[in-house]
């Protein structure tokens, strides 16, 4: 392959491949000084020759894989590679076979569950639901006898326990959606149920009672109460052949950020996850997520796009929690201009870090070739 070559200052591997020379008679060389190969010297050469084949091969596979690998930049990559990240908000259902208090199986019963998120911040809200079926999978009658939040200290150190009773209902009201379908749901909102002063592990368990048997459902949530950051909207800008989202925020408590963003195109077709990870400062800022210009190009989106299910955090480094949480931003937060093809740079993306590797990699596959070369010849 010449990029590799061509990435390392080589010429091509022109005869790389080309097969060993060979005597008259088809099974003998020729040495350096004129006279022939023995027959042991010739099969060691070949033995060598195989050898560096097999080391170029997967030099140049190496380098390709890399070098297609970032051919985009990570914090702009094609959605396709994080399929978890496709719905992140979606709620966390989980089917298990139903236990009791003392953790014992109920046989013939299985235990199904959702939850809306796991880390709450602010005055954001969680939403539980709870359901028993049997082992083919009809709904069981079943109610909830019980359900009680409770803070779970993460250290040694002496900290005041916060519970808080939290209702489930299957009525259709609340936090419940379809009356008498035998699913409970349940909302804690951490920031008015108590926990306003407290950052950690917050547990929530459920008793219930299903056809005269007990078990028992728990949830966590990492509970936040301080809010770092406020959005405070969008602006895009097509700079250096590729499409940037400004996403603006009320800085209250300088750090470094992390925040996420999915773009569809017009046809709501999942394209891209962009992340934004560095240091910011306090006051009014904006966090840059990138459409990659070559990634445009490649992946032919149908303008315009549409930036949706933004989310964000200030890491917080040696602690738990490891995160304080802004608010989510739930659906299509902001749609593109249409802009033309022409407009878009085909450039790959490069740093400090890819040159060298790519370098290295070239190094790799240059030696392979000039080996095969030598061996290849008279």
């Amino acid at each position: 392959m010449a990029s590799s070559n061509n990435a390392a200052g080589g010429t091509g591997p022109s005869t790389a491949l080309a097969g060993p020379a060979t005597g008259a008679s088809g099974s003998a060389g020729v040495g350096s000084n004129g006279g022939p190969y023995s027959a042991a010297g010739w099969k060691q050469r070949q033995e060598q020759l195989a050898l560096w084949r097999g080391r170029y091969e997967r030099a140049e596979q190496i380098y390709a894989s890399y070098r297609d690998a970032t051919r985009y930049p990570y914090d702009s990559r094609p959605i396709a590679e994080h399929p978890d990240q496709v719905r992140p908000f979606a709620p966390i259902a989980e089917e298990l076979k139903l236990r009791d208090a003392n953790g014992d199986l109920v046989k013939g019963m299985r235990l199904r569950t959702s939850q809306e998120r796991v880390f709450v911040g602010g005055a954001e809200s969680v939403k539980f639901t709870v359901a028993v079926v049997d082992e083919d999978g009809k709904t069981l009658p079943m109610v909830v006898r019980k359900a009680s939040a409770q803070s779970i200290p993460d250290s040694r150190a002496p900290i005041r326990v916060v519970q808080a009773v939290v209702a489930f209902s299957d009525d259709g009201a609340g936090a419940d959606d379809t009356a008498s379908d035998g699913s409970y749901a349940g909302r804690l909102t951490p920031a008015t149920q108590g926990f306003a002063g407290y950052a950690g592990t917050i547990r929530l368990l459920v008793e219930l009672a299903v056809d005269g048997q007990q078990g028992v459902a728990h949830f966590d949530v990492v509970y936040s109460p301080d809010v770092p950051a406020t959005w405070a909207g969008v602006r895009e800008a097509l700079e250096a052949g590729s499409l940037n989202f400004y996403l603006k925020a009320n800085v209250r408590q300088a750090g470094r950020y992390v925040v996420s963003g999915r773009v569809d195109d017009a046809n709501g077709v999942p394209f891209a996850l962009l992340q934004f990870n560095d240091e910011v400062a306090a006051g009014s800022r904006e966090f840059k997520l990138q459409v990659f210009g070559a990634l445009v190009l490649d992946k032919s989106p149908v303008f315009p796009l549409r930036l949706r299910d933004v989310d964000g955090f200030l890491l917080l480094p040696d602690k738990f929690p490891d995160r304080a949480t802004m608010a989510r931003q739930v659906g299509v937060v902001h749609t593109s201009a249409n802009y033309a093809r022409s407009r878009f740079s085909a450039s790959e993306w490069n740093s400090e870090e890819r040159l060298r590797y790519l370098t290295e990699y070239g190094k790799d596959a240059d030696t392979a070739r000039r080996q095969i070369e030598d061996l290849s010849g008279p």
